[in-house]
This record gives structure tokens, C-alpha cells and sequence, in this order.
């Protein structure tokens, strides 16, 4: 069967993954490195996104963000970067024609910015009010507060960003020297996707192909991470605030794990969308919140299971033994025929629908390679989900929710740990 996709190499080293796809006008360029925050020491917290946002600030050919902008919004491209605890990605779409530009300037970005001086310093401050604006919303900093539980004193329990004082004593010479630990052409993947040109190849070996790094065979390993244990554990960062911001998590499974997609059914059906058990039964018929989901993360080794809910301060107490009665009643009940089938249709369709964008396409070639080095066309992925049994679903849950792995993060006006340490029974 022919593969919806070609793998190869540059001469440099890099790897190349292309994905045609006939039935669009666009293209997205995605490149991803394997470093993300995990990887630093604690002097250098946040120099992984540090060095993301440094990439767009000006080159020796395009000497300011303004530049850049313009060549790029000409065309009426999108683009931006990411960063994750282990991996860093630059995409731009773009409408086919002008794949070319879009291949010459983010090649131009990613080998040639100048990290001057004082855009170092300027972007700094603005990383700095970026933290503030997480650490003000509770809805988004609650997963760096989660992680945090799950995994103390490790990296991956940092905040990606960094922190206030290590943005303010990070050096421009650390930031480089950093950055050339691993971005390296042998450690690059680029992947394209969309309505092709003939010169699509062409167009990335001049560019990113002509791209040189100095000899390293591979990059520096991160700390590997052990599941927490020993008994349930509760972190809360107070805040005056109406509604509580509240994530049960367990350590879960990494990239590459047989029972990932068992994973994936259970977190549909438990908390991933709006005819989940938890939707029901802590929305609909006791208005408890008004969201409510659960979700999977997998890493490299290791990955987070999270149940997220913003619930009313008066009822706290309620909400939370509703949602670990659901959790400890899936595990030991397990699932029914028509609801595991329900989510397989339900994951099958998101696959479909996402998979319509170029930019998602990029994504699932990537990320598959970038964290397993194989991939798996949507179809094979899906024959997957379909063999999934009722029993290893139930297997995963046992596996997962064990009360000494249970760990709760909360912001909301509270102090008191025993309160809620008490309720933490499974």
C-alpha cells in the first residue's frame, strides 16, 4: 500500500517528511527540535522559549521583527512557534504558491538570527509579563500548578516560561550556547504538507539544506521521570476568586505506549466531551461547574492524566467527591459496550475533521516521528482505536487511578491542604 507520505534525509542530516495533499491551495512548513524545558538546568529555566521567542526578532538578511512580519503578511501567511517540556516547533502556513518564501524565511530565522543585545533584553520583559498573565488566570496556570504536584523537584514539574528571576539573570551567552546544544541540522525535523509545488524539495535542500551546525552526534539526555507515589497530595495556591480552579492528575503513559489509545477511550468517555460521564453527572444534573473535561499528555517517558473543572467555592466539597465517585466507578465497573463504541466514532471523527488543515497534518506526521521515530496514517491509526476491548480500557483505569498516585492542584481562596486531603479517597 503506498504511504501518504515520503521520508528523508538533507545532506546536512536533517530529516524531511512530506504529505501531499491534492484537495487544498495551502501549505504549512513545520519544523520541530527535540528541546523544551525539561531539558535545562535551573539557571537556565525558560531558555528554551526564551530562545523561540529570539527567533523571530531579526536576522543578518531580515534585521527586525517588523521585516519578517511584512514578507510574511504579504502573503497573508499564518505563523508562530511553540514550546513544550521536550520539544520546540516553527510553523508558517501559507497558500501553495508561495511555499518558497516561506521555506527561506524560516530557514533564514532558525539558522541566522542575531539574538542581539537588546532584543534580548526587550523580550525578556516581555516573557516576564507573559508568566504574570498565566499566573493571573487561573484556568490557564493551573497545569503548570498541577505539574508541579505530580512531579516535585524535576524538571518536568517547571514552568515552561521559566520564572521571574531566572528571565531577569539568564545571559545572551548562555541563551547561545544553550541553543547550539540543539539546534543542529542532524537534530532538525522539517515536514510540509499541503498542495505541493514541483520545487517543493528544491526549495527546502537550498534552504534548510545549506544549513551547517557545529559536529555533535546527539543532543543531551533529559532526567527521566519516576510516577509519584506514596499517598495523595494536595497543592493550592490561594486566590481570592468566586470560582475554584481544581485538576485531579495521575501519571500516565509516554509516547510510544501499546495502551495509549485505551488511554484515549477512557478519557473520552470519562471527561472528553459533552455526553461524558463527568459532563453529566457534575454539569447536567447537579450544576456544579460549568466546564468540566479530561484529558491525557504523553511525554517521552512519561505522561499526565488531568480532570479539569472550574466549580462553585460554595460546593467544593460536593463537586469534588462527584468527580472521584465517577473516577473510582470506572475503574471498577470498567465500560459499557455502547459508550466504548461511542467514543471510537467520536475519536474517529475528530481524526477526520482535524486532519482537513494542513497545519494538522504537519502535526501528526511530526509529532509521531519526532517521539517515536515511525508513523502511522490516520486509517492504521484508527484500526487501533477499533480493536480497543472494553477490558483493556477497564485495565488502564485500574492501572491509573490508584488513590497514592492521586494528586490535586486548586486556586481559589482556600489555605487549608487537610480540608481536601481528606476527601482524596479512592
Amino acid at each position: 500500500m503506498t504511504k501518504p507520505y515520503h521520508l528523508s534525509k538533507l545532506k546536512n542530516g536533517a530529516t524531511l517528511i512530506t504529505v501531499p495533499m491534492r484537495e487544498t491551495k495551502a501549505a504549512t512548513l513545520l519544523v520541530f527540535y527535540p528541546v523544551g524545558s525539561r531539558y535545562e538546568s535551573q539557571k537556565l529555566s525558560g531558555a528554551s522559549h526564551f530562545i523561540e521567542h529570539l527567533m523571530f526578532k531579526g536576522t543578518k538578511k531580515r534585521p527586525d521583527t517588523a521585516t519578517i512580519s511584512r514578507e510574511l503578511d504579504s502573503v497573508g501567511a499564518e505563523y508562530n512557534a511553540f514550546t513544550g517540556k521536550d520539544h520546540t516547533g516553527y510553523y508558517i502556513k501559507i497558500a501553495s504558491e508561495h511555499l518558497p518564501l516561506a521555506c527561506d524565511i524560516l530557514a533564514d530565522m532558525l539558522s541566522n538570527s542575531l539574538f542581539d543585545q537588546r532584543e534580548v533584553d526587550r523580550e525578556r520583559g516581555v516573557i516576564i509579563e507573559e508568566i504574570h498573565m498565566y499566573e493571573d488566570n487561573p484556568m490557564m496556570h493551573l497545569d503548570d500548578l498541577l505539574e508541579q504536584a505530580l512531579y516535585p523537584g524535576s524538571t518536568m514539574g517547571r514552568n515552561i516560561a521559566g520564572t521571574r528571576a531566572t528571565m531577569t539573570a539568564m545571559k545572551r551567552g548562555d541563551v547561545i550556547r544553550y541553543r547550539d546544544l540543539f539546534y543542529h541540522p542532524r537534530h532538525q525535523l522539517i515536514v510540509l504538507a499541503g498542495n505541493l509545488p514541483p520545487n517543493t524539495v528544491a526549495a527546502v535542500s537550498k534552504t534548510f539544506g545549506a544549513i551547517r551546525g557545529p559536529r555533535r552526534k546527539a543532543p543531551p539526555a533529559f532526567a527521566r521521570v519516576r510516577p509519584s507515589a506514596g499517598r495523595p497530595e494536595v497543592l493550592i495556591k490561594f486566590k481570592d476568586t468566586k470560582q475554584v480552579q481544581a485538576a485531579f492528575g495521575f501519571p500516565s503513559y509516554g509516547h510510544g505506549d501499546k495502551r495509549l489509545p485505551a488511554l484515549s477511550l477512557l478519557s473520552v468517555i470519562l471527561g472528553g466531551n459533552m455526553s461524558s460521564r463527568l459532563f453529566i453527572q457534575v454539569r447536567e444534573r447537579r450544576g456544579l461547574c460549568y466546564y468540566i473535561r479530561a484529558g491525557a499528555s504523553p511525554y517521552q517517558d512519561i505522561g499526565t492524566f488531568m480532570i479539569q473543572s472550574g466549580l462553585t467555592c460554595g460546593r467544593i466539597d460536593e463537586a469534588l467527591g462527584v468527580i472521584l465517585a465517577e473516577v473510582k466507578k470506572i475503574r471498577d465497573e470498567g465500560v459499557g459496550g455502547k459508550e466504548l463504541a461511542s467514543a471510537k466514532e467520536f475519536i474517529k471523527g475528530k481524526i477526520i475533521l482535524d486532519l482537513e488543515e494542513t497545519n494538522e497534518v504537519a502535526d501528526w506526521y511530526g509529532r509521531q516521528y519526532l517521539f517515536r521515530r515511525k508513523m502511522e496514517s490516520p486509517e492504521e491509526k484508527m484500526r487501533r482505536f477499533a480493536r480497543v476491548s472494553r477490558e483493556q480500557v477497564q485495565a488502564v483505569a485500574r492501572d491509573l487511578f490508584r488513590e497514592e498516585r492521586l494528586r490535586l492542584a486548586l486556586i481559589g481562596p482556600f489555605k487549608d491542604k487537610t480540608r481536601f486531603r481528606k476527601l482524596l479517597k479512592l
